[in-house]
């Protein structure tokens, strides 16, 4: 969804910019061109420990990295038919406290053990001075393990991180008890407290890992200015957390666009190429096009109007 699309397009756009970037994500899948780096480092996950190993490639400027463990594998090749959070909406996977921990662990390792070189401007691994944007809820551990197991040890010590809000609706609410699968010490269990007012699925006290991640992170972002402001305006826009919101403050930067890949000019999706010169000619004949494709009367003179995104109660 539109996290996908910022991750495709934001990291180049820092990469043109003159930084060193890397992503790192789940490797839900055999990327194609994806290749293993043989490097794996082994964390405890609740009562386990595991061993992950990482993905990568090297893209418009940025180093790709996949965490390669089977609990991201079998999300897409097993029986789950590619359902990536639970097996409905609304209820979550058992494992997916499990599986987001040893994500935000990985990340923290990457930058240290992996040496890439791929760029002509960089080599060597990252090292420790690195800033860390973590996005929703599924990351949110990451700067609560940073402190706890990092810091606390002089390791990344200049280290920053920012946490992104794409979706307040989504925060990463789980029972009470669950605080000891993360294996945090007990003086973080303050900012994952939390008192659940919905019905759905259970009300109550709960742990509530978005919390977290605003607290611990040293800024909080979201995807525009509006939505900023939206997010502090109520409890229901803020779902909840629009308290504590107020309290860290939250700086909204409006989500840009992939300018290499929404290129009308070289959009391979595209019969007729055009840029701001001939719009005017081609726009009708593609507008043609796609009515014919789905059926539609074909009438340029009809304005088609398109709805991309989610409809949800």
């Amino acid at each position: 969804g539109g996290l996908g699309d910022v991750l495709g397009g934001l990291p180049p756009a820092m990469a043109a910019n003159g930084h060193r970037v890397m992503t790192i994500s789940p490797r839900y899948d055999q990327y194609k061109d994806a290749w293993d780096t043989e490097i794996t480092v082994e964390l405890k996950v609740g009562d386990k420990t595991e061993t992950v190993r990482f993905f990568h490639c090297y893209k418009r400027g940025v180093d790709r990295v996949f965490v390669d463990h089977p609990l991201f594998l079998e999300k897409v090749w097993g029986k789950t038919a590619s359902k990536i959070y639970g097996p409905v909406a609304g209820v979550d996977f058992k494992d997916n406290q499990l599986r987001f921990s040893l994500l935000c662990q990985a990340a923290l390792e990457a930058p240290r053990v992996l040496n890439l070189n791929s760029s002509k401007h960089f080599s060597r691994p990252y090292g420790e001075e690195v800033v860390f944007i973590a996005n929703d809820w599924h990351t949110a551990l990451l700067p609560c393990y940073l402190k706890a197991r990092y810091k606390t040890k002089g390791i990344y010590k200049t280290a920053k991180v920012a946490f992104c809000i794409h979706n307040i609706a989504y925060q990463g609410r789980f029972a009470f008890a669950d605080f000891a699968l993360l294996n945090l010490p007990d003086e973080f269990k303050s900012s994952f407290d939390f008192i659940d007012g919905y019905d759905k699925p259970v009300k109550g006290r709960k742990i509530n890992w978005m919390k977290a991640g605003i607290l611990e992170s040293e800024i909080v972002l979201t995807v525009s200015p509006y939505y900023a402001k939206e997010l502090v305006s109520s409890v229901e826009k803020g779902v909840e957390l629009d308290n504590i919101i107020r309290i860290t403050g939250i700086c909204g930067i409006v989500n840009g666009m992939d300018v290499q890949e929404w290129n009308p000019l070289t959009d391979k999706y595209t019969t007729v190429k055009y840029d701001a010169s001939a719009v005017a000619d081609a726009k009708p004949l593609l507008k043609e096009a796609l009515q014919a494709e789905v059926g539609l009367p074909v009438d340029r003179d009809i304005p088609v109007i398109g709805f991309i995104g989610r409809l949800e109660e």
